[in-house]
């Protein structure tokens, strides 16, 4: 659809004017001009509406920038009678211009458009709240995993209705309130007239059906408040300040999906380990004399003990790798490797005899 006019004239912004600025002017215009104010004016209101429609959509305002028009469906559309096209407008700014005069209820206006001009908001299946918890481990919980039971106070799926709301072994009936249709078409006074809105069945949570017997635990409602133990697996290597997703651990809603939990993971430190990736690091405390002539040490591992060699001749800071016995690898792909760096401990006195004994090394050139 080709076009002449200058909608960043019309909007009264900048051509280089953010998503933000337009959405801003448009909203000021609209309430300006909109035809059911007084000195409102129906052919400007139809002009700034048409303006916003192009420069609010990315796509629509790259085609007019480079081309001065837009193509396809992507055109500018009149709307029904002129008041089409209200995208991205906030009608709640109406509700005191409006809402306040003789024979006019209050409602929320949003309603009344999307049912008026776009067939009504689609709302999909209600969800229930997410949980967020902290859980605490030790170092060993974080590098092997774990699983810890946790009790939780939340609402919960009736287990002895399975959530329908129905005493077990009862049939379900029609809803009379909705007549089985699930929602409810109400007329609805605005000032654009009488209009027909609809909204979901508050007695059938929009299924059509009810229970002819109630459950006796829940009442109906599918749902109770109750503690229930849930049980987390840990994985192996976790980090700490991880979190962990449990779907449909959360609360539970009447006839909807339940939330999720989520589990954020405090590792404690170890004053032994530090870890980096897939490898644990430690210090290994040596005697001068074991560096030189090398020695077998006792060191504790994660997985217990085990005898470590110190080679001839070790020098300070020098790693020693003993393998497999680091943080396990995802996907059982093995472990990383314990890496034990070297600190040579040099004697702060030394007897008569053992200062002979280094003097005559020294003589040697050690």
């Amino acid at each position: 659809m080709a076009s002449t006019k200058d909608y960043y004239n019309i909007l009264g912004v900048e051509k280089s004017a953010s998503e933000a600025d337009i959405k801003k002017a448009f909203h000021k215009l609209a309430h300006k001009y909109h035809p059911d104010k007084t000195g409102g004016d129906e052919a400007k209101f139809k002009e700034v509406n048409e303006a916003y429609h192009v420069l609010s959509d990315s796509k629509k305002r790259k085609e007019y920038d480079t081309y001065g028009q837009t193509f396809g469906e992507g055109g500018p559309r009149p709307g029904h009678g002129g008041f089409g096209g209200f995208e991205g407008f906030d009608f709640s700014n109406f509700q005191q211009g409006f809402g306040g005069q003789a024979g006019f209820e209050e409602m929320d206006l949003g309603d009344i458009f999307g049912d008026f001009f776009g067939g009504g908001r689609r709302r999909g299946k209600p969800r229930g709240k997410d949980i967020s918890i902290d859980l605490q481990i030790s170092f060993s919980e974080a590098i092997f995993g774990t699983e810890r039971d946790v009790l939780l106070h939340k609402l919960t799926t009736c287990t002895n209705c399975k959530g329908s709301g129905s005493k077990p072994g009862t049939k379900k009936k029609k809803c009379e309130k909705c007549n089985g249709a699930g929602r409810i078409r109400e007329a609805r006074r605005s000032f654009l007239g009488q209009v027909m809105t609809e909204r979901e069945c508050v007695e059938c949570h929009g299924t059509g059906e009810i229970p002819t017997e109630k459950c006796t635990d829940c009442y109906g409602d599918g749902v109770l408040k109750k503690s229930e133990t849930v049980k987390i697996r840990i994985p192996a290597g976790i980090e700490n300040g991880e979190m962990i997703r449990l779907t449909g651990g959360g609360e539970a809603v009447p006839h909807g999906t339940t939330g999720d939990l989520y589990i954020k993971i405090h590792a404690e430190t170890s004053k032994q380990f530090r870890r980096e990736g897939q490898n644990l690091l430690m210090d290994l405390e040596i005697k001068l004399t074991d560096a030189l002539l090398g020695a077998v040490y006792p060191v504790t591992t994660l997985d217990g003990e085990i005898k470590l060699t110190i080679p001839t001749g070790a020098t300070f800071g020098e790693v020693l790798r003993v393998r497999g016995k680091g943080v396990p690898i995802e996907n059982g792909a093995g472990r990383g490797d314990l890496l034990i760096h070297l600190v040579i401990k040099l004697p702060s006195k030394v007897s008569k005899k053992a200062a002979e004994i280094i003097k005559e090394l020294k003589q040697e050139g050690l």
